[in-house]
């Protein structure tokens, strides 16, 4: 973030509307990502991301493209304002004297970052991952000549397919969970969330940090807002290409469906080790332009949020309303 002394309330409103912005931008790349993590050798539906993206719109509608958009618009806003607050407040805490952070330090206060972040990021791309997948499996299942084979066999009657066909909802998977294993069900994969989101923090923060500083002609100045922009989106998609094979063992180990003949995992371990026996080391990159095409604008627009002090202005704004 720009080195500018803001207020916690203001961060807060920073990194929400960021959050609300960006998302909107990019959700139905975020889709493609984990319909592309999730299909396994033998069951590949998709050969690109605008592959999915054209199959999804076709199968789906245009609106299909941003099938668990709500739960990410609801969630993102506190999920990117733990994010960003708390990495401004590691930086501070350990800063002495207003002295320049050490790498080590910069680092440190991203993995501080990382670690709070996942109490929402967990429920939020846990829920996210079953409604964008929904489709897939769907679509793997039941194709449309499957389902005239099996409804003239008697196989399969036109309610058993709506059924099957029923898109999941969001409160529905979430009272699910919480009858079925607890509060607990709503973390399943909290360990390789922790595996992915913890890295990505180290490496996102110090990077943009530094490539910040770039334009800054003096230490006190603010470096103009496309060059915070850029080092937002530069550092963005480096650490989400650093640490894709974490979100491919994440995404699977989130997803509670599976097509027919692809592999369950028990852990992070027995996931990453049939990924790489059955298909190959290559797979720990699948979707990972994806995750790029959708963290470098969605950290990109957060640094201008933060850079313009939209917080502040809202803040602002408030007091007199109530005046």
């Amino acid at each position: 973030m720009a080195d500018k002394q803001i207020s916690l309330p203001a961060k807060l409103i920073n990194g929400g509307i960021a959050g609300l912005i960006g998302v909107t931008c990019v959700f139905p790349i975020d889709l493609a990502k984990t319909r592309l993590q999730n299909q396994q050798n033998g069951q590949r539906m998709y050969t690109s991301m605008s592959d999915c993206l054209i199959k999804t719109i076709r199968s789906e509608g245009y609106f299909g493209m941003y099938r668990g958009a709500a739960v990410n618009l609801t969630l993102v806003t506190p999920e990117k304002a733990i994010k960003l607050a708390a990495n401004d407040f590691f930086r501070q805490a350990l800063s002495k004297d207003g002295k320049k952070l050490t790498l080590i330090k910069e680092m440190l206060a991203g993995c501080g970052a990382g670690t709070c972040q996942v109490i929402v990021t967990t429920p939020m791309e846990m829920l996210k991952i079953q409604l964008q997948d929904a489709g897939r499996l769907v679509a793997h299942i039941f194709t449309a000549a499957q389902k005239k084979l099996l409804a003239s066999q008697g196989g399969l009657n036109g309610a058993a397919v709506e059924s099957s066909s029923a898109r999941p909802t969001a409160i529905a998977i979430s009272k699910e969970l919480l009858k079925s294993k607890g509060i607990a069900g709503l973390y399943k994969g909290l360990g390789a969330t922790l595996l992915r989101d913890v890295p990505f923090s180290i490496i996102y923060f110090p990077l943009f940090a530094n490539l910040n500083k770039l334009g800054q002609k003096t230490p006190e100045e603010r470096s103009p807002f496309f060059v915070s922009f850029l080092a937002g989106c530069a550092a963005g998609s480096a650490a989400a290409v650093a640490v894709n094979p974490c979100d491919v063992i994440k995404t699977r180990l989130q997803s509670l469906q599976r097509g027919v003949n692809e592999d369950t995992y028990s852990g992070i371990i027995d996931c990453a080790r049939k990924i790489w026996k059955i298909e190959g080391p290559a797979a720990f990159l699948k979707g990972a332009y994806c995750r790029a095409l959708v963290i470098a604008p969605l950290f990109g627009i957060a640094q201008v949020i933060y850079f313009i002090g939209i917080g502040e202005y809202i803040l602002r704004f408030l007091p007199s309303k109530r005046d």
